[in-house]
């Protein structure tokens, strides 16, 4: 327990002081290495009530600190939450401050400039100004008593410590929050979102209570350095943007900045060079599928600004070929509802409207406005050649009813604003995709009804063609995606293509922006 009785203060108790001090001087010849020697147990010997140290002192200077303390960072929450509970000192013992702050000093002088940081959002300075007044006994009776020092340099150590391990352990922000809260549904009279958009279903690592004490332990047993270069990330594209950090400025610099963000999120799920793999880049508006001998770059169309393209992690395990489209609710609600009552407009998109429950086909002039808004009945389209997704889909579980697929309005993918859909991406070359995904195992026959079914290969009507001819018998529907190929649907503005090299990408989204203004905290 930290103890020392305050004694009256007065003239006469600066002469202990002094003796104090001098004693110190010469113990070894050398002012600087005692003063750093000190312990607790040496503060008895102070009778001025400015260098009393005591425990209940400590804790309520503690106390004080961190009712003061209104950073909201995951980190921040976390160390006010340790101390409140009143768990022990991480830094603070019998020897006073020792080497272990030294240390972390020296890491986060060197670490933070390399990432782009500022090192007052660490608090280095007021560190090492009651590191210094700790151990020259730098104290005086109003903002800078011994115990307040000691809970300042406590609690900044462990702040500091924190917010550096958890941020590049796990990121130092968090994308569910940011990104699920980005996009107001509607909002109220006041302007008050009503709720957000989900954009970010990502499976992620995050920091829980029992990680924040095995890196609390980690400066108790000593291994404060080699851990602080543990919870680094290592990938490749991480290290490229941060070895073009130090000469970047600008907008340049905050791409750099936000990019390398999310690479220190933990995903459970990242592409495996070994096997085959999938990726969108929305900025992009690219698709790649990705095999250790192949790489096929094909342009996609992704969501509108209005309805963006989610983020997520997924793996595709289906082919539709000629499938129909189930319209979403939201969609009817928009654009559909009105033309109720209007056969013409139903029969020249091939529309067909049926009962949800019994399956049973309407009329659509027998429908009115609020009969389809009410969801009791269903709208969709018929598939085959015009219907909007196209002669196929790709379909692998998610929790926003998007999907890959063809389209029947091709000249999107001359544009290079691509952002057009309601959600799902539309693949530019979906055959090669599909070509893909069954493996450089399918057999020819399998490849050539694939493309008939897709009204590709029309050579069946040729006498002399010694392929074999397929008729309406040989219309395929299905097809399994065996083994299943994860599909990563990604968000980068500066992104290495796969097979070349890393490239920038405009921030349609404003993803961005709202990353660097989570991360302004830091860079301060």
């Amino acid at each position: 327990m930290l103890y020392s009785k305050g004694w009256k203060s007065g003239q006469k108790s600066l002469y202990p002081l002094i003796l104090f001090l001098i004693l110190l001087a010469g113990c070894d010849g050398s002012q600087q290495q005692a003063v750093k020697q000190l312990t607790i147990d040496d503060f008895k010997a102070l009778r001025s009530s400015e260098y009393a140290l005591h425990s209940t002192l400590i804790r309520e200077n503690l106390e004080h600190i961190l009712r003061a303390d209104t950073d909201d960072a995951s980190a921040d929450r976390r160390v006010r939450a340790y101390y409140r509970e009143r768990h022990p000192y991480v830094w603070l013992n019998r020897q006073g401050f020792d080497q272990r702050a030294d240390t972390l000093i020296a890491e986060l002088h060197r670490r933070i400039s390399d990432i782009g940081f500022s090192e007052r959002s660490f608090r280095l300075s007021q560190i090492e100004t009651d590191l210094q007044r700790m151990r020259t006994l730098d104290f005086d009776s109003l903002r800078n008593t011994a115990s307040r020092v000691a809970a300042r340099l406590e609690y900044n150590l462990t702040k500091a410590y924190l917010r550096y391990v958890l941020g590049q352990r796990f990121g130092f922000t968090n994308p569910n929050y940011i990104l699920n809260r980005l996009s107001p549904i509607a909002t109220d009279s006041l302007g008050n979102p009503l709720g957000y958009h989900h954009l970010f279903d990502v499976e992620m690592d995050h920091p829980d209570k029992n990680y924040e004490f095995f890196a609390l332990r980690k400066v108790g047993k000593d291994s404060l350095g080699l851990y602080l270069a543990e919870v680094l990330p290592q990938d490749s594209l991480y290290l490229q943007m941060k070895q073009r950090l130090p000469t970047a400025s600008g907008s340049q610099r905050t791409r750099l900045l936000v990019n390398m963000e999310r690479r220190r999120w933990r995903r459970h799920r990242n592409p495996d060079s070994s096997r085959p793999y999938v990726v969108v880049n929305v900025p992009a508006y690219h698709l790649w599928a990705v095999s250790p001998d192949t790489v096929i770059d094909l342009r996609a169309a992704c969501g509108a600004i209005q309805t963006k393209t989610p983020l997520l992690s997924s793996y595709i395990t289906r082919m539709d070929v000629n499938p129909e489209w189930i319209i979403p609710m939201s969609i009817i609600s928009k654009d559909i509802a009105a033309h109720a009552g209007d056969p013409s407009y139903f029969t020249r998109r091939r529309y067909y409207i049926a009962d949800r429950k019994t399956g049973e086909h309407i009329s659509p002039a027998n429908v009115t406005s609020a009969m389809l808004q009410s969801g009791k009945y269903r709208v969709a389209q018929l598939g085959g050649e015009g219907n909007s997704l196209g002669r196929i889909i790709f379909r692998f579980p998610n929790n926003f009813s998007v999907f890959l697929h063809d389209t029947s309005s091709r000249g999107v993918f001359g544009r290079d604003d691509r952002g057009v859909s309601h959600g799902c991406v539309r693949v530019q070359h979906p055959y090669e995709l599909a070509a893909f995904l069954l493996g450089p195992e399918a057999d020819e026959e399998k490849l050539q009804r694939l493309r008939f079914s897709m009204g590709l290969d029309e050579t069946d009507a040729t006498e002399d063609d010694d392929r074999p001819k397929h008729g309406p018998e040989s219309m395929l529907r299905s097809l399994s995606v065996s083994p299943r190929v994860p599909l990563f649907i990604t968000y980068y503005t500066l992104f290495q293509v796969p097979g070349g090299m890393l490239q920038t990408f405009p921030d349609v989204y404003g993803y961005d922006r709202a990353l660097a203004a989570a991360l302004k905290t830091y860079l301060q």
